[in-house]
């Protein structure tokens, strides 16, 4: 039994967000399979905010938008920095 004193805590658990590595899979598929540059899309959209330049083709427009254009770019800034250097270069 809980003393009268003591607080109680109730955590509410916070809707999942997607991963921005697997919403970008997925927006790049459905902007592929479309036939549009998913590329050119995708940098429409993170410079814009506007959602129209992603297709609503398998719900990628409305995934793109749970996540942040921030989010988005340091995701692929990130994966560009690691594939693109071995940790030999120093700071200029």
């Amino acid at each position: 039994m809980n003393e009268i004193n003591s607080t109680q805590f109730y955590k509410v658990q916070k809707e999942s967000q997607p991963v921005v590595r697997d919403v970008i899979d997925s927006v790049y598929l459905a902007l592929t399979e479309q036939g549009y540059n998913p590329v050119s899309q995708i940098v429409g959209y993170v410079m814009s905010g506007d959602p129209t330049y992603i297709t609503s083709f398998h719900g990628a427009r409305s995934l793109i938008m749970k996540v942040e254009r921030d989010e988005i770019i340091e995701e692929l800034l990130q994966d560009y920095i690691k594939n693109n250097f071995d940790g030999t270069h120093k700071k200029g």
